[in-house]
Formats: structure tokens, sequence, C-alpha cells
């Protein structure tokens, strides 16, 4: 139980998740073995965060919205950095994603690929296998390819788009979340 509301946490082969002050996991969510949270992180419905064989690491204020899917290679990590946004639906496959990132719903990143700090990956497109995404950069497509870079409004307004998912995982859903009655 966190906050008051049960989620469902796995142990798996003596590995626990760590899970950071703050953080809201969804009672949906599924979070197995090797994973850590950061503080102040918002793990939405469905997603699916599998340490089973290999590592998650995840800063804080991150946000990881609905039916996500993180993973890793065996005895490899995937790193999740701090106030990065994974859009819903979306696949994180044992890369890099460095802080305040932004990742389009449906988008997938695949093995050894690394987005760059406040880099954008478009809805949909596809960062394929060691692929390297310049810090500040939009890409997008399948494969995905760089088409423009950020300047510092799309930075002021994605920032408080972050601070509003660190408040759902703070506030608004520890204390307004109620299970009705079936």
């Amino acid at each position: 139980m966190l906050g008051g509301v049960a989620m469902t946490i796995y142990e798996f082969e003596g590995k626990l998740p760590v899970i950071g002050e703050g953080a809201y996991v969804f009672p949906s969510a599924d979070v197995i073995g090797d994973v850590t949270i950061g503080k102040h992180c918002y793990i939405g419905p469905g997603a699916r965060l599998r340490g089973d064989y290999g590592t998650i690491i995840i800063g804080s204020g991150t946000s990881i919205e609905d039916n996500c899917v993180v993973h890793a290679r065996p005895g490899e990590i995937c790193t999740i950095g701090n106030r990065v946004t994974i859009g819903h639906g979306s696949v994180i496959h044992n890369c890099v994603i460095n802080d305040s990132a932004i990742i389009g719903m449906g988008s997938v990143i695949s093995d050894y690929a690394e987005v760059g700090i406040w880099a954008v990956i478009a809805e949909g497109a596809v960062v394929t296998n060691k692929t390297r995404i310049p810090n500040r950069s939009i890409a997008a497509g399948i494969p995905a390819k760089v088409i423009g870079n950020i300047g510092e409004e799309y930075i002021k307004t994605w920032t408080e788009f972050k601070e509003i998912y660190e408040e759902l995982a703070t506030t608004r859903y520890p204390s307004g979340l109620k299970r009705m009655a079936q």
C-alpha cells in the first residue's frame, strides 16, 4: 500500500522494487523485481515496469503514463532520468532517456538508444537500436530522424505540464482517487 491505495508490486527472485517518497503507482500498474522509482513519480494505469532479468532505474519527477511498457535485457539497465514524460502506450526497452526528455504517445525507444536532455520524440516515432537523439532535438518518424530543435518557450510550457503530473502523483491521486463499489 502506498498512500492508502493497494498497488501491484512484485518481488521477483529476491529483487524488490524501491518506490520513492511521494511517488504514485496506479493500482492497475505492475512493478516487478529490480525497479527503482524516484520521488514524486507518476506511474499510470496499465503501465508495466518489468525488472525481471534486467534493471530499471527511474529518476525523480518522471511520469510514465497509461499502458507503457519498460523493460531491460538480461543483466542490463534501462535508465530513465529525472522529470521525463513518457506518453501513453510507449515501449521503452533497454535504453537511456536523459533528464526532461519527452516521449510522445505510442513511441518505441529500442535497445541501446539514447534520448538527450530535453529531447522530444514525436508521437508514434521509433527510435531504433543504438540511435542517439541529441539534447533539445525533435525526432519523428520510423525510424526516428531529427527534424528540428526546441526553444525556451517549449521548455517553459512543458515544465508546467511536468509539474501537473508531479501534483497528480503527490497530492491529487493519493487524496482524490476513490474506488467505487461494484
